[in-house]
């Protein structure tokens, strides 16, 4: 009997999950960075800053960003690691990583590409000081899996650092779901033509871990010193960890 695993809201076998998430971000790939200013109202921009700042990335830096998408981090990443450093992008869905890829380029990086499963890194352990993926772990089907392979692709020394929808504060709970169940859809429908994709965001949240399981699991991956900031009253969370 094939396992099965959430592809939002919905239970799949294990093998379709991947194929259904490409369709969304095929889907959405081209409006990826306007629906992104848009549903957070322009949020994203800070959150990827605080964990760019928090990274420990500097001149001559070697960085894994693992669901590369659009390239943001990327993009930060480089200008911080310099002529001296190397950053890697990777996803695997083609169409956003052609996105990221193009927007470094306009930017004048030409990044060194992979196109490959987080759960299955093409790289040697020990190889990167800063191993990261934004807004990518939630739609892996083995979450266990691919932060194992993040921890061990990094040096010892170095960190993980997952940004992520998180559990947000209580009180603010109805209004959150009132936004992700209502707005968020109508926005996807009338910006990016896909009603559908945005309802799998918002499910796809909801049954992404919390703050202390995502802990947990980073730790049980083989990371120390994990550590977690809330964002925005825990919408979203940076969970950051050491190898040793």
């Amino acid at each position: 009997m094939t396992d099965r695993t959430h592809f939002g809201f919905q239970q799949v076998p294990e093998d379709e999950k991947s194929k259904r998430v490409g369709e969304v971000f095929r889907s959405v790939a081209s409006n990826y960075d306007l629906m992104n200013d848009l549903m957070s109202l322009g949020l994203h921009r800070w959150w990827k800053r605080f964990t760019v700042e928090l990274s420990g990335v500097r001149a001559g830096s070697r960085v894994l960003d693992v669901a590369s998408g659009s390239g943001d981090l990327a993009l930060a990443y480089t200008r911080r690691a310099g002529p001296t450093g190397q950053v890697w992008m990777t996803d695997i869905n083609a169409a956003m990583l052609e996105v990221g890829r193009d927007k470094l380029i306009d930017a004048g990086y030409f990044p060194p590409l992979a196109l490959c499963d987080a759960e299955r890194l093409p790289f040697p352990a020990d190889t990167f000081d800063c191993v990261s993926v934004a807004f990518g772990l939630r739609n892996m089907t083995h979450k266990d899996r691919a932060l194992a392979e993040m921890t061990r692709v990094a040096r010892p020394g170095g960190r993980v650092v997952v940004l992520e929808f998180s559990k947000p504060w209580k009180p603010l709970a109805p209004a959150y779901d009132a936004y992700s169940f209502s707005i968020l859809p109508r926005l996807g429908k009338h910006v990016a033509r896909d009603e559908a994709a945005y309802r799998y965001l918002a499910e796809s949240i909801r049954m992404h871990p919390d703050q202390e399981t995502l802990k947990a699991m980073m730790a049980g991956a083989g990371l120390a010193r994990v550590e977690y900031f809330n964002l925005s009253a825990g919408v979203v969370a940076l969970h950051r960890g050491w190898k040793l």
